[in-house]
């Protein structure tokens, strides 16, 4: 386990795509305090949350001796008419992560929380609610395409982030998309706390998708929570206000079993620490810290 690397995201101190109320920290705290809590790399955030211009970004990045290993964008993948520009975003982020850091990716995921019976629902999909045959040719069209354009253009590859509140959250919607999709173009990004809040165990998601896998976030996944959001027909916002990705270790994802079977895969890229929370929420530093020594506890 010695090559694998720890780092964390700003959406552990609430910077998240959705526009939300409330405020968050500014870059150059959650780096800090990144550094501070024993992490050894970052993903960039919403675009505009850290410095866009190439040279001032690396500086940032790399006086604190951290490295930007991925970025998250979203594109509304099931309308056609959103994949040219989110061909455009990714370029462009590829080509700021590029001036940085070496072997960076593009963490591709849906338009999460934008239509409303996936943002309703998140945590509870039925087969009923999400895409059809056509659009599932769509979908997959477009993030294989923004995949290719990404490669060919900047060098930089794609994972794709399954995600609750968009159309890609169930195991079945994960087997689907990766059915779909050419598998030297598009790898998972597997995210364990929204594998099990979308219907999953993250350890069987881990081994069934295991040659897919190019790059993994650590979120664990409240069971109590969860069955709350269920009960209570809480959205997705809702189900993460109330702490649905609690700390490491006091949720329903089995970290022990997973770090086997990453050792099983001969995994060698980097683990990212996640727990969403809203702008504002929680301690992030104090979390951030009980997380990294949680991980230590198991030999990371």
């Amino acid at each position: 386990m010695s090559k694998i690397k720890i780092a964390n995201a700003p959406c552990s101190w609430g910077v998240l795509e959705f526009d939300l109320e409330g405020q968050t920290a500014g870059y150059a705290q959650v780096l800090d305090e990144m550094v501070q809590a024993g992490y050894e790399g970052t993903e960039f955030g919403d675009w505009g949350f850290m410095p866009t211009d190439p040279v001032e970004l690396r500086q940032e990045i790399k006086r604190r001796n951290l490295t930007l290993l991925a970025a998250f964008v979203p594109v509304a993948l099931a309308n056609p008419a959103a994949h040219r520009q989110g061909i455009d975003v990714a370029v462009k982020t590829a080509k700021l992560l590029a001036a940085v850091d070496d072997s960076p990716f593009i963490v591709l995921a849906d338009d999460n929380g934008s239509v409303e019976t996936r943002t309703k629902n998140a945590g509870r999909i039925r087969p009923e609610q999400g895409l059809n045959g056509s659009q599932w040719k769509i979908y997959a069209q477009g993030a294989e395409n923004l995949a290719r354009t990404v490669l060919n253009e900047v060098g930089v590859r794609t994972v794709f982030h399954h995600h609750c509140a968009g159309y890609v959250e169930t195991p079945a919607e994960v087997e689907c998309l990766l059915n779909e999709t050419d598998s030297d173009l598009l790898g998972l990004c597997f995210d364990a706390g929204h594998f099990e809040y979308g219907g999953g165990n993250a350890v069987e998601g881990l081994n069934h998708f295991s040659e897919r896998i190019w790059h993994v976030h650590f979120k664990d996944c409240h069971p109590d929570v969860a069955a709350q959001a269920r009960t209570n027909a809480w959205d997705y916002f809702e189900a993460v206000k109330n702490g649905v990705f609690c700390e490491l270790g006091k949720g329903s994802v089995d970290f022990t079993a997973i770090l086997k079977e990453i050792q099983k895969m001969n995994y060698e890229g980097w683990i990212v620490v996640e727990q969403d929370v809203l702008p504002g929420m929680g301690s992030p530093l104090e979390s951030a810290k009980r997380n990294r020594e949680f991980l230590q506890s198991l030999g990371l």
